[in-house]
């Protein structure tokens, strides 16, 4: 008698017939096989990342966070610093499409990547800089688009815990990260600029970005009831982004902070967690007075004890040829990505600088949407902020929207719509946006003791 075998698993067909059609191709052009398993080994990466989502998500966040695009600029050369943007990004995006894949989708109306479409059509139609071509503007919107990319599906909590809490811990990685390079002598981890500043992995600038991150991220947590951890995390954080000796994201991580602390009130946060930090900086201050002259090494000290306001980032050199590109194309501005364009990389500011940013989003959308883009843009950033945080917990929607006021006030003198540091706080706020979408259950508990009940 004969028995009956038992059908082969699918995974297996598929394993038999994808080496069946390698020794295929191999056979009959041998010079495809090498493309046809590059695609390969991206569909199985594809695959397993839809398969482990939270994984895949959080070890981007990791990566995205450390920014090493200006680590593998200094080890192999200024070559790899766009590429290594441009793989950041599409791998955010690559990941978002498959949490829309894989959780559903959401209708963002008001989400900030509708509002940059609408520019790249407009400056489409209405005409583009002459310096910028329209693959460049594709880029541009591709770039502009990924930070608000997550936003766009449903995750569940424990995806948005997930997030939370390695964002807690990204200035802390990239701080260890970038002391093994010192160590062995590979990169410093402080640079001079007006007095030393922290670099980590990346640059002084992009970690502070970071560490405004990691600090909101820490609140959240510290408001959800996380417990002492948490604010002794919180203030590892606010202490390395004042190594870092970015003067505006200090003042906007530490005023939505005391803010919070001050007003905000939580059933998983008692008066007294609450009161604490308020006191501990009251404390300290007096201290940081005393040794003012002792720190002036590190920047931010440097520039106190100098009673320095002067401009460090050359926003005197860098405004006034935005300001005019924006004159001579006023309502419908110049197309997304001109801002790219406007100073030349090989002219004398952009080599005194080291930048041909704006170092001002107001001032960079004026230039790509005009008046109407940017109009636009703002407007959609208002809205989005109090539409996603609308059903929220009541303490979370005041820091998150705290925390929306704060990033408009910085955008006036820094880029924080462009680099990767954007991508991280956006990823950040879409975590915490989940609570407010009813996905899953809620995950966290609060560590607070329960109050005594009556017989």
């Amino acid at each position: 008698m004969f028995t009956s075998l038992a059908r082969p698993a699918t995974g297996t067909i598929c394993i038999c017939l994808f080496f069946a059609v390698v020794m295929t191709v191999a056979g009959l052009a041998p010079k495809a096989v090498g493309p046809l398993l590059g695609i390969a080994g991206t569909l199985g990466l594809l695959v397993l990342a839809y398969r482990h989502l939270v994984g895949f998500s959080v070890a981007w966040l990791l990566l995205a966070g450390m920014s090493l695009e200006m680590t593998i600029n200094d080890l192999a050369g200024p070559s790899t610093y766009t590429a290594t943007i441009a793989a950041v990004k599409v791998a955010q995006l690559l990941l978002a499409a498959l949490c829309v894949l894989r959780y559903g989708p959401l209708f963002d109306v008001c989400n900030p990547a509708g509002a940059y479409l609408v520019i790249f059509i407009v400056g489409l139609c209405h005409g583009l800089h002459p310096g910028l071509t329209v693959v460049d503007s594709v880029r541009s919107l591709a770039g502009s688009v990924a930070p608000f990319a997550f936003c766009l599906s449903r995750p569940p909590r424990v995806w948005a815990d997930a997030i939370i809490r390695a964002t807690c811990w990204l200035p802390v990685i990239s701080l260890v990260g970038g002391l093994i390079l010192y160590v062995t002598d590979q990169r410093p981890l402080f640079v001079e600029s007006g007095g030393w500043r922290l670099a980590g992995l990346g640059h002084p600038a992009f970690l502070a970005g970071v560490c405004l991150a990691a600090v909101y991220a820490c609140l959240i947590r510290v408001y959800r009831g996380q417990g002492r951890g948490g604010l002794i995390l919180l203030g590892a954080n606010l202490t390395i982004l004042v190594l870092t000796g970015a003067r505006a994201p200090l003042a906007y991580g530490v005023f939505v902070t005391m803010i919070a602390f001050a007003v905000i009130r939580s059933p998983n946060l008692q008066g007294r967690r609450r009161w604490l930090p308020l006191l501990c900086a009251a404390t300290l201050l007096p201290l940081v007075g005393l040794l003012d002259h002792t720190l002036s090494g590190i920047r931010l000290f440097n520039l106190l004890a100098s009673n320095d306001t002067t401009d460090l980032s050359g926003r005197d050199l860098l405004w006034p040829p935005f300001e005019a590109a924006a004159e001579q194309s006023y309502w419908f501005g110049w197309g997304l990505g001109a801002g790219n364009v406007i100073i030349p990389p090989e002219s004398e500011v952009a080599q005194q600088l080291k930048t041909w940013a704006a170092h001002n989003e107001y001032l960079r959308m004026e230039v790509e949407g005009g008046q109407v883009g940017r109009a636009l843009l703002v407007i959609a950033f208002a809205a989005w902020a109090v539409v996603r945080t609308a059903r929220l917990p009541q303490a979370e929607r005041h820091i998150i929207r705290l925390i929306f006021i704060a990033f408009a006030a910085h955008a006036v003198t820094d880029n924080v719509l462009i680099s990767t540091p954007a991508s991280v706080l956006f990823t950040f706020i879409a975590a915490v946006f989940v609570g407010g979408d009813g996905n899953g259950a809620q995950t966290w508990r609060s560590r607070l003791p329960k109050p005594a009940t009556v017989a």
